[in-house]
């Protein structure tokens, strides 16, 4: 199978040149899109505190992604919650931990990663069981993450913190690419909500961080790029390693 056309399941960036699509394009030949798969909606305050959680009754924060990240300091500012020196940070991804920068002093904190597998998270986080968890996510968090933390007696407790919501995909031909980019789990639900019957046949799918691999596969489909790797820790590294294997796509 040639691929010719890729869809990147994120909004489409101000110039692409600029970015590490545009590299690819130009080595490849190929064509990227982009298409918004969900949005997000954050939850207000005044809707957060009938959930009755006081962030401050927590020891430690655990972060899936760089989005739970933002809403999570987002409703502590809105709240006028000031989180504390000692507060501790559990992140799935080691790209995710550095975002953190953008909100904290990182040397200062106490932050710890995984090599993007749960598992591997949570071995780190049995090693400190006394510590209180909060886990900031969305409306229709689902997966095995939240069962495999139950099943470890790691003593959390989910805040939902943004809904997700499905984008209207009535403009958009599934037939039309080559290759689907996933970058939530939430973003294989929309597809599969919008296009009922989706057949993947010979379409390369590629999901970024454990969670949406997992639930490529959890959806019967076939993973066959992954990130972030040892070898590609972004999306577009993994694309280029991919093609760079398929020796018809290069341009002459």
């Amino acid at each position: 199978m040639k691929i010719k056309n890729i869809l990147i399941s994120q909004p489409e960036p101000a110039d692409i040149e600029k970015t590490p699509y545009g590299d690819l394009q130009r080595k490849y030949g190929v064509t990227f899109h982009f298409f918004k798969f969900i949005s997000i909606e954050g939850i207000e305050g005044r809707d957060f505190r009938k959930e009755r959680i006081n962030i401050l009754d927590h020891t430690a924060v655990i972060f899936t992604s760089r989005l739970a990240v933002d809403h999570f300091f987002r409703i502590s500012k809105e709240l006028r919650v000031e989180i504390p020196d000692t507060m501790k940070y559990f992140c799935t991804t080691e790209s995710t931990a550095l975002y953190l920068q953008k909100y904290i002093q990182y040397r200062k904190r106490k932050i710890f990663f995984s090599n993007s597998k749960h598992e591997d998270l949570i071995k780190l986080m049995v090693k400190h069981k006394e510590e209180k968890y909060l886990l900031p996510c969305t409306d229709v968090n689902k997966g095995n993450f939240v069962e495999e933390l139950e099943n470890n007696s790691i003593n959390f407790r989910r805040a939902t913190l943004y809904r997700t919501l499905p984008s209207d995909f009535s403009h958009i031909d599934m037939d039309k690419f080559d290759m689907l980019v996933f970058f939530s789990p939430y973003g294989i639900e929309a597809l599969m909500d919008a296009v009922p019957g989706f057949v993947q046949e010979e379409k390369v799918l590629a999901a970024f961080g454990p969670a949406t691999c997992q639930a490529v596969t959890d959806a019967g489909f076939t993973l066959q790029i992954e990130a972030p790797s040892a070898n590609a820790p972004s999306m577009s590294m993994a694309i280029d390693k991919y093609l760079e294997g398929c020796n018809n796509h290069k341009k002459k």
